[in-house]
Protein backbone atom coordinates (compact mmCIF):
# COMPACT_ATOMS: atom_id res chain seq x y z
CA UNK A 1 0.00 0.00 0.00
CA UNK A 2 1.86 3.49 -0.62
CA UNK A 3 2.20 6.04 1.53
CA UNK A 4 -0.21 8.15 -0.40
CA UNK A 5 -3.07 6.02 0.41
CA UNK A 6 -1.91 5.72 3.78
CA UNK A 7 -2.23 9.51 4.36
CA UNK A 8 -5.69 9.25 2.60
CA UNK A 9 -7.45 6.72 4.99
CA UNK A 10 -5.96 8.22 8.08
CA UNK A 11 -7.20 11.79 7.02
CA UNK A 12 -10.73 10.25 6.36
CA UNK A 13 -10.49 8.31 9.78
CA UNK A 14 -9.44 12.08 11.33
CA UNK A 15 -12.19 13.48 9.63
CA UNK A 16 -14.81 10.79 10.33
CA UNK A 17 -14.32 11.27 14.17
CA UNK A 18 -14.10 14.81 14.03
CA UNK A 19 -17.37 15.13 12.47
CA UNK A 20 -19.02 12.08 14.59
CA UNK A 21 -17.30 12.58 17.65
CA UNK A 22 -16.28 16.27 18.09
CA UNK A 23 -12.75 17.47 18.98
CA UNK A 24 -12.25 14.90 22.00
CA UNK A 25 -12.73 11.99 19.36
CA UNK A 26 -10.17 14.15 16.85
CA UNK A 27 -7.98 13.98 19.68
CA UNK A 28 -7.53 10.46 20.55
CA UNK A 29 -7.61 9.38 16.72
CA UNK A 30 -4.57 11.42 15.93
CA UNK A 31 -2.76 10.26 19.03
CA UNK A 32 -3.21 6.45 18.94
CA UNK A 33 -2.55 7.30 14.58
CA UNK A 34 0.86 8.66 15.97
CA UNK A 35 1.35 5.48 18.88
CA UNK A 36 0.53 3.11 16.26
CA UNK A 37 2.54 4.70 13.67
CA UNK A 38 5.89 4.54 16.02
CA UNK A 39 5.17 0.76 17.05
CA UNK A 40 4.68 -0.14 13.32
CA UNK A 41 8.00 1.77 12.72
CA UNK A 42 9.38 -0.62 16.10
CA UNK A 43 7.93 -3.69 14.23
CA UNK A 44 9.62 -2.91 10.99
CA UNK A 45 13.24 -1.77 12.46
CA UNK A 46 13.52 1.16 11.49
CA UNK A 47 13.69 2.67 15.05
CA UNK A 48 15.68 1.42 18.01
CA UNK A 49 13.97 2.18 21.74
CA UNK A 50 17.66 3.83 22.30
CA UNK A 51 16.81 6.38 19.58
CA UNK A 52 14.23 8.19 22.04
CA UNK A 53 16.63 8.56 24.66
CA UNK A 54 19.86 8.82 23.45
CA UNK A 55 21.53 12.05 24.14
CA UNK A 56 23.40 14.26 21.57
CA UNK A 57 25.89 13.51 20.92
CA UNK A 58 28.87 16.59 20.82
CA UNK A 59 29.24 17.15 17.38
CA UNK A 60 25.40 17.22 16.73
CA UNK A 61 24.44 20.81 18.70
CA UNK A 62 22.32 22.89 17.11
CA UNK A 63 21.54 26.32 17.83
Amino acid sequence: MSMAVVGLLAGMALGFAGYFGGFGAFVLVAALGAVGFVVGRFADGDLEPGDFFRGRERGERRR
